[in-house]
């Protein structure tokens, strides 16, 4: 039995789609003016594991996780270059594509884009001022906020709240401050389409309501996206008739505890972060926090998971053909159907490599390694080959082994400060080092 903690009544509930032979689920994609950063990919991956546990538990998952390719900030970074809008949409489409790829990621069935849909965003808009819930002002189109009573059930903000963290532009021709927009106009010079209000674009919320409703009907079992999104995105979604019976949210990602900014400087991209370790130990961190609590990311943690999936894939080096016994991956699949719950799942996987290695019968071994690698697949975990995966650390270690000797040659040579900065090399991969006379012990923190 699946439960999953639903943010509209802020409680863990069981899961019952509302057609049992097809689940619909959407989450909110990027918005394509830069590289995928670790925040970026912590929704992209919790919810690739979601949707491999309702393929598992139901006949069909429609899964759609949408492209945002018009927005002002793609506008901007393509001022900054020199190209065109689409120029950029389509490069850092891309490099997401190829970096969700190299975590494991696996593509949804459906990828809207906003370009492709203007038409059903202008009739939703339509449908929204004959309702009364919109209004059209100066060549914007408005949300009307007071229209809507029920503005404000999904976050629990209150109005001052409200107007604090929707920033939106607060505009003497509003009818109310917090009214957002569903339509602006654009320049000669800027992405724009023909429309009842003027040549324009639309407003970033609209989008989605209009995808959703484009290719999964007016209601679907599950929204999701990061928590960021819960207001005021997924708030003005509701307001505009977005309907989901589910609506999830996973936590933020800060880096040795601060929040990701430009002006700290301390923004991950998954693309350097792939530089120094493998994606599937990436997949692996980011799987280390449930979801719906905030991940700590610190110069150790990929290190670290890098370590505990060489355990895991220990167990796996013996080859066979053996089924795997389905009680011995209850543990698991029991974790992921309780709300997701992917530290009780890893620890799971854990226990069934210590059993495995301290099992003698060989036909009862090669069960337990076939049931560990079958529940990391629910992870989308220890998919590659155990040899060859034991090799790639046997190069990282050859690395590290170098670093080291050079560090005691540098300290041979009284090159103290050469040492030093060797030493801090060997602490950003994660390694400790322990003199003990003309001998050094190194080892990877864990």
């Amino acid at each position: 039995m699946l439960q999953l903690f639903n943010s509209m009544g802020r409680k863990v509930e069981r899961f019952v789609p509302q057609d049992p032979e097809h689940v619909r689920m959407y989450i909110c994609g990027p918005t394509v003016y830069s590289f995928a950063h670790i925040g970026n990919a912590r929704p992209a991956v919790v919810f690739d594991v979601l949707a491999r546990v309702l393929r598992d538990l139901y006949p069909k998952l429609t899964y759609a996780r949408n492209i945002t390719d018009v927005d002002d900030k793609i506008m901007a970074a393509a001022l900054d270059a020199g190209v065109t809008c689409d120029n950029i949409a389509a490069r850092f489409t891309s490099a997401y594509h190829a970096d969700l790829a190299a975590l494991g990621v696996m593509q949804p069935d459906i990828e809207p884009r906003a370009t492709q849909h203007i038409d059903h965003m202008v009739a939703m808009i339509q449908g929204l001022i004959a309702a009364g819930h919109a209004y059209p002002a100066r060549g914007h189109v408005l949300f009307h906020i007071p229209s809507f009573p029920q503005y404000g059930r999904l976050s629990g903000a209150n109005p001052d709240e409200m107007l604090a963290g929707a920033r939106v532009e607060v505009a003497p021709w509003k009818r109310d401050p917090r009214d957002f927009v569903l339509w602006k106009p654009s320049q000669a010079s800027q992405p724009g389409w023909d429309s009842p209000w003027g040549f324009g674009r639309p407003g970033w919320h609209i989008e989605c309501s209009a995808m959703i409703r484009a290719h999964m009907g007016e209601t679907i079992d599950i929204h999701g996206g990061g928590i960021d999104l819960r207001f005021p995105h997924h708030e003005n979604e509701i307001a505009q008739g977005t309907k989901a019976r589910f609506w999830l949210h996973n936590g933020h990602v800060t880096v040795s505890g601060a929040k990701m900014s430009k002006s700290l400087g301390n923004v991950l991209l998954v693309r350097d972060l792939l530089s120094e370790v493998p994606g599937e130990a990436i997949r692996y961190a980011l799987l280390g926090a449930h979801y719906r609590q905030p991940l700590d990311w610190t110069p150790q943690t990929p290190r670290a998971a890098r370590a505990a999936l060489d355990r895991l894939y220990g167990a796996l080096r013996t080859q066979s053909t053996t089924q795997a016994r389905a009680d011995d991956m209850v543990p698991v699949v029991r974790a992921l159907q309780d709300d997701l719950n992917t530290p009780a799942a890893l620890a799971a996987l854990h226990r069934l490599a210590k059993q495995v290695h301290a099992t003698a019968d060989l036909r009862r071994k090669a069960e337990l390694a076939a049931a560990l690698r079958q529940a990391g697949a629910f992870m989308g975990l220890l998919g590659q080959d155990a040899m060859e995966w034991t090799q790639a650390g046997a190069n990282d270690a050859a690395r590290i082994d170098k670093l080291v000797l050079a560090r005691a040659n540098a300290r041979s040579d009284r090159d103290w400060a050469r040492a030093d900065a060797i030493r801090q090399e060997l602490a950003e991969l994660g390694v400790e080092i322990e003199d003990s006379g003309d001998q050094t012990r190194w080892r990877v923190r864990t």
